[in-house]
């Protein structure tokens, strides 16, 4: 039975068709028969109770400069007009990102949401992840320089006073606004004083991992079980392995330890909504993020190990409408 699907995303006429997740799953939508909207996030609204958007009828297909045609745009009830919402715009995880889940969850009973927004506003990425922080690599919440400066000589190692660490911003993506920072704390205090200025919350430090340069592995998890997964290396000069940054995919398949992560997490993903997951893993065995706004990597993993990747997340999807 075709299902009428609404994607809020970032402009479509942009996006890299090759890699692009959200693409990827509106290709397989389209496929099943499903009929395609297509809306900004900017268009959201409310008024007598109902949830609208200025949305279009979008068609999508694989050639590079003609990949969309869209219908007239008009403004459609999100919950009458529509069965599901893929959530897909990128971060940063704002208030205007905020406010988005706030209205989308009142479509609750009528319209699917995938991932739930009331979920994805409880679950950012580097905040979530502390759920399990025994998987993680040692880890600092914090503003003080003073505070990086005791972490760094606690997490030190081999007899070394201190320890080089990595500083990102808590609601960052694609790998921006990531910071190593040498033993020897250079720029530590420019660098604290420059976040304190951009973003008014905490950032978080942890130990530069060296097993980096082996690769970031993204497993990709749907409705709390491993659809697959890639290991991202640095590309020359850097130290960050995302794909936005430089960074590339080779195949990749778990660890043990892996495993572990994934399946202590997976009954709680799949309970909170949380239908297509990404979470980080370095070296084999320190979880490092687990991402629920707007997660990558379906498309690598589909050209690697040959699985459908977004029939898989569909089926999720359809499954859910059922129950």
């Amino acid at each position: 039975m075709p299902v009428r699907v609404a994607v809020q995303m970032d402009p479509i006429a942009t996006i890299n068709i090759a890699g692009d997740s959200s693409f990827h799953l509106m290709l397989s939508a389209q496929a099943r028969g499903h009929e395609l909207w297509y809306y900004d996030v900017k268009s959201l609204g409310w008024e007598a109770g109902r949830v609208t958007a200025e949305a279009a009828p979008v068609s999508v297909q694989r050639v590079a400069g003609d990949h969309y045609t869209l219908g007239e745009v008009r403004k459609i009830d999100l919950g009458r007009d529509i069965d599901v919402i893929l959530m897909r715009q990128d971060p940063p995880f704002d208030l205007g990102y905020i406010t988005a889940t706030h209205l989308l969850e009142r479509l609750e009973g009528e319209t699917l949401v995938v991932n739930d927004p009331r979920s994805v506003r409880n679950a950012p990425e580097k905040v979530y992840v502390l759920d399990y922080a025994k998987y993680m690599p040692p880890t600092l919440i914090t503003r003080s320089a003073v505070d990086v400066r005791a972490f760094q000589r606690k997490c030190a190692k081999d007899g070394q006073d201190t320890c080089a660490v990595v500083v990102k911003p808590l609601h960052g993506n694609g790998g921006k606004a990531v910071f190593r920072i040498e033993a020897d704390g250079s720029n530590l205090s420019a660098l604290t004083e420059l976040f304190g200025q951009v973003w008014p919350e905490p950032f978080m430090v942890q130990p530069f991992l060296p097993e980096v340069a082996e690769g970031d592995k993204r497993i990709v998890l749907v409705d709390g079980e491993v659809l697959g997964a890639i290991n991202r290396k640095p590309g020359e000069g850097e130290f960050r392995s995302n794909l936005a940054v430089g960074g590339y995919a080779e195949k990749s398949v778990l660890t043990e330890r892996e495993a572990e992560i994934c399946a202590a997490m997976g009954p709680d993903l799949k309970a909170r909504g949380l239908v297509f997951v990404g979470i980080d893993v370095i070296g084999g065995k320190w979880l490092t993020e687990i991402n629920v706004t707007s997660p990558t990597g379906i498309v690598a993993i589909e050209n690697f190990d040959g699985t459908d990747t977004g029939g898989a997340i569909w089926d999720a999807i359809e499954r859910r409408l059922k129950a």
